[in-house]
C-alpha cells in the first residue's frame, strides 16, 4: 500500500517546510513540493499540521514477562503509537531478569507477536553473568543495561571488578540508571528511624538526594574514559551532574565532540525531570515517586538548559507502570516509577508552546539524536529511503487526559485531568498506518530495530 501525505508542516534536521511525502513498501520513497500527482492507494492532506519523525523512547519498562499484572508490550505498545512513538528500547528487569541470550531472545520473539512499535530490548548485567553479557550481539541489540543503584531481583552491579571488567570490554554501548547504593540505604535508614510511617511529603527527593546521584554519575563517568567505552547515563535528575557531559555535536549517524573525537558519554533527561518538580508531591504524592527521584525546582531548570547546549543529548519517558493499588501503599511499600509513554511528546510541545524549546529541538532530542546515539539502521529522520516511522500532530487540537483513554494497562496517569495544547491524529509504523485519529489497525506488527555498529 502506498500512502501521499500532501501539505504537511515537515519538522526534519532543523527545518520546518511544507512539503509532501510518499511511503512505499514500509519506507519513504519521496520528499518534496508538488507530489500531489503521484497516484498513492491513500491521499493525507495534512494542512496546518507537523509531521515529525517518530518519537523514539530508549528507556521503557513494559514488564513482560513476569509482571503483567502492570504492562505488556502489547498494552503499552499501543500506548505508545497513540502518542507519536513509533520505537522504544525496553529495560531487563522484568520476571525474570534478562540476564541470558535465551531470556532476551524470548523477549523479542514476544515483540514480533504482539508489539504495535518497532522496538529492541537491552541486555542486562549482573554481579555474575559476564559471560552472557560478551555474547551480545550489537547490531542486533540496542545495548547492555547495568543498574549501578536498586533494581529488580539480582541486577544491583556493585561489585567493583566486575563493572571493570564489563566496560573494558563491552560490545556495544552501556546505558547505567546511576544511584549510589550504599548513600541511598544509609539515607533510607536515617529517615525511617527519624520519621517512622510519618513522612514529609517530599522524603523521597531527601533520600535519593544530589550526592547519590552525582556520585555514581562520577564514577560510571570515569570508567567510561579510562576504558574508552560507550556510555549513555539514563535519566538525568539533578543538575550537580550537567558538569560531567560535554558539548556534542550530532553528525554523520553519530554523535561527536567539537574537536572531532566522538562524544563517549551521552546523556538522557526524561519529561518527568523536566515537568514536575519536588512541589509536586504535595499533591501527586507516590503517584510521582520514581527512582532517581524528582527533586528541587532548580533542577528542573538546569537539566533543560543542558538539553539546549546539547550536554544532555536525548528526551525520553522511563515508562515504568505500576497499578494504582500499588501506588497508593504507604510511602515505604508504593514502588517507584510513572506511565509516561502516550503523552512524553505532548509534554515536549507543551515546552514548546510556553517557549522553552523550539519544535526542532524537540524532534532532534526525540528523535535524531536517539537513532544517532544508538546508531539505529535507517530511522530517527525524514529521509528518502528511511524507514516511514511517521506522525502527524495536530498543535491547534487538544488531548484532554483522562483514564477512558489512558491505554497503559496500569489506566492512570499523573498528567490526568491536564489538557494539552496538542494531538498526535496519525502514527506510521515501518510504513503501516497503526494509529489514526482514536482507532487503531493492529494487523501489522513493529520491526526489530537494527543498529550500523
Amino acid at each position: 500500500m502506498t500512502t501521499l501525505i500532501v501539505n504537511a508542516r515537515v519538522v526534519n534536521e532543523n527545518t520546518v517546510q511544507e512539503l509532501d511525502v510518499l511511503i512505499q513498501n514500509g519506507h519513504i520513497k519521496s520528499v518534496g513540493k508538488d507530489l500531489q500527482h503521484i497516484p498513492a492507494d491513500k491521499v493525507i492532506d495534512a494542512r496546518g499540521q507537523y509531521l515529525m519523525p517518530g518519537v523514539i523512547d530508549d528507556q521503557v519498562h513494559f514488564r513482560e514477562p513476569g509482571l503483567t499484572h502492570k504492562a505488556n508490550i502489547y498494552t503499552e505498545s499501543k500506548a505508545a503509537v497513540a502518542g507519536g512513538v513509533t520505537s522504544f528500547m525496553e529495560m531487563p528487569n522484568t520476571v525474570p531478569n534478562t540476564l541470558t541470550q535465551q531470556l532476551l531472545a524470548d523477549k523479542y520473539q514476544i515483540a514480533s507477536e504482539t508489539s504495535l512499535a518497532n522496538y529492541s530490548f537491552f541486555m542486562g548485567a549482573s554481579n555474575d553473568n559476564y559471560d552472557e553479557v560478551m555474547k551480545t550481539d550489537p547490531t542486533q541489540v540496542c545495548g547492555i543495561k547495568i543498574f549501578m543503584g536498586s533494581s529488580t531481583g539480582n541486577m544491583l552491579v556493585d561489585a567493583p571488578e566486575v563493572l571493570e571488567k564489563i566496560f573494558a570490554n563491552a560490545p556495544c554501548i552501556i546505558a547505567t540508571h546511576c544511584e549510589d547504593e550504599p548513600t541511598v540505604r544509609h539515607r533510607m535508614e536515617l529517615f525511617k528511624e527519624k520519621y517512622g510511617e510519618h513522612v514529609p511529603y517530599n522524603i523521597h527527593a531527601l533520600i535519593r538526594n544530589e550526592e547519590a546521584c552525582l556520585k555514581s554519575s562520577s564514577f560510571a563517568t570515569s570508567l567510561a574514559h579510562q576504558h574508552t567505552t560507550r556510555l549513555h547515563i539514563l535519566h538525568i535528575s539533578t543538575g550537580d551532574e550537567v558538569p560531567l557531559f560535554e558539548t556534542g555535536i550530532r553528525r554523520d549517524g553519530r554523535i561527536w565532540l567539537p574537536d572531532g573525537e566522538l562524544k563517549l558519554v551521552t546523556a538522557e533527561a526524561c519529561v518527568h525531570h523536566l515537568w514536575f518538580d519536588a512541589e509536586d508531591y504535595h499533591t501527586l504524592g507516590n503517584k510521582i515517586k520514581c527512582n532517581p527521584a524528582i527533586k528541587a525546582p532548580h533542577h528542573k531548570e538546569t537539566i533543560l538548559q543542558a538539553v539546549l547546549d546539547n550536554r544532555i543529548d536525548v528526551i525520553a519517558t522511563d515508562h515504568a507502570p505500576h497499578t494504582i493499588e500499588e501506588k497508593a501503599q504507604p510511602y515505604w511499600q508504593a514502588p517507584s516509577g510513572l506511565p509516561l509513554v502516550q503523552h512524553t511528546l505532548n509534554v515536549m510541545l507543551e515546552l514548546s508552546a510556553a517557549g522553552k524549546i523550539s519544535i526542532e529541538r524537540v524532534v532532534e532530542k526525540m528523535s535524531h539524536a536517539v537513532a544517532d546515539c544508538f546508531q539505529i539502521k535507517d530511522r530517527g529522520y525524514v529521509r528518502e529511503g528511511y524507514k516511514a516511522d511517521l506522525i502527524l500532530v495536530d498543535t491547534n487540537a487538544t488531548t484532554l487526559v483522562e483514564p477512558e483513554n489512558i491505554y497503559a494497562k496500569c489506566g492512570w496517569s499523573p498528567f490526568e485531568g491536564m489538557q494539552f495544547g496538542s494531538l498526535v491524529t496519525h502514527t506510521f509504523v515501518s510504513g503501516h498506518l497503526v494509529y489514526e485519529n482514536g482507532k487503531f489497525n493492529e494487523e501489522v506488527k513493529g520491526e526489530r530495530l537494527l543498529f550500523n555498529r
